[in-house]
């Protein structure tokens, strides 16, 4: 297939569209963070069990990106982003229904399971869609859409609870999974990698940069998504704030995420990966600590200074595992890289929500911090990466 060269014409629309996929699917794990106070408040549980909602989110979504690689080999990389979008939005329509707290473990399940298969497989697709030249630019706006739905998300939960309630909102969702679905079958081709299943299990496990990096995974993505999901809880259950006003200041913070991540796209390709990713490691981290604090006054200037620091990890992360690995490993390294980085986002939430039943949920943020601080001295070691 003939590549685009530039994000001109028909590069930037086909870009544009496969954007706005990457953003309702990420909508679909974020939109459960401004709504659990409202979950946890009609099921009457636990901070912790709450929480735990994430966790299966998390197993789910990782064992996607796990098997993904064998699941693109046997569909195709157009099939397989079909089944996500599809299944997605069937599962969408059956969140409603749930009336007893513990079948939103295995319906989650199976939606973050949907949701997981489409980044391993749209990240190769993107490289074959586009001239190595403006791989930078591509995969960090496209990037880019997951550090919006994380800033929109508290703001669209506002605006359709003015109108819907929170069971209400995934019928939306479920429909315009349906209809990406419908627009992909029609503006998509399908791109061949091989079977990537032998490569992956003869030859990634082996090498020390996917553990290196899968572990900076977990901690960043506990960071930017695990705290995510339970700062509302945070905000809400320990610092009393209402949850209109703990979800605008909680939307707001995360502007700088959005323009952090799109700027990142314009200067990826002159900036020294590995000494740029030590730093937004690092300070992301001891920013993380600092949320930790007692006085209030600072909250929004530190969640907003966090946000933006951490938002760089990915975009930046995601052009390093495609410089740092051939096209026939590419999706399989960016599969299990984001699975190990689950951790982040499924346990991690489960732990500050269990310090917030046992302690406050300040002692869970604090440790998370300095966890990240440490993790930041790995990438010493990641030699592939110069």
């Amino acid at each position: 297939m003939r590549r685009f060269p530039s994000l001109r014409g028909r590069g930037f629309l086909f870009l544009l569209f496969i954007w706005f996929i990457w953003f309702m699917n990420f909508n679909g794990r974020t939109l459960f963070s401004p709504i659990l106070p409202l979950i946890e408040d009609e099921f009457g549980v636990t901070h912790a069990r709450a929480a735990s909602i994430f966790t299966f989110i998390s197993l789910g979504y990782g064992f996607a990106l796990f098997s993904s690689g064998a699941i693109s080999g046997f569909l195709g990389s157009k099939k397989t982003i079909l089944a996500s979008l599809v299944t997605a939005g069937c599962v969408f329509f059956v969140i409603p229904t749930i009336h007893t707290f513990n079948i939103f473990y295995p319906v989650v399940f199976v939606l973050a399971f949907a949701l997981g298969v489409y980044l391993p497989t749209i990240i190769p697709m993107i490289t074959e869609y586009y001239e190595e030249t403006v791989w930078g630019k591509v995969i960090a706006i496209h990037e880019s859409a997951s550090s919006l739905s994380i800033f929109a998300a508290p703001f669209i939960a506002l605006f359709l609870l003015s109108f819907l309630t929170w069971r209400s909102i995934f019928i939306v969702m479920g429909s315009i999974s349906l209809l990406c679905a419908v627009a992909f079958q029609l503006a998509a081709t399908d791109v061949c990698f091989g079977d990537g299943r032998q490569t992956f299990h003869g030859g990634l496990f082996r090498r020390r940069s996917v553990w290196i990096m899968g572990t900076l995974w977990i901690f960043c993505s506990g960071c930017v998504l695990g705290l995510y999901f339970v700062l509302p809880l945070y905000l809400v259950k320990e610092l009393g704030m209402t949850v209109q006003y703990a979800n605008s200041i909680f939307g707001l913070s995360r502007i700088g995420m959005v323009l952090i991540a799109i700027a990142a796209g314009f200067f990826v390709d002159r900036l020294n990966l590995k000494k740029s990713l030590f730093l937004i490691v690092l300070f992301t981290g001891l920013m993380t600590i600092l949320l930790a604090t007692k006085d209030i006054r600072w909250i929004n200037t530190l969640l907003f200074v966090q946000a933006t620091i951490s938002g760089a990890f990915p975009p930046l992360t995601l052009v390093a595992i495609s410089r740092m690995f051939d096209r026939e490993t590419r999706g399989q390294a960016t599969g299990f890289i984001v699975t190990v980085g689950m951790v982040g986002t499924g346990i991690i939430p489960y732990l500050i929500g269990l310090t917030g039943d046992l302690a406050s949920f300040r002692l869970g943020i604090f440790l998370l911090g300095a966890c990240t601080v440490l993790a930041s001295s790995l990438l010493f070691f990641l030699d592939e990466l110069r």
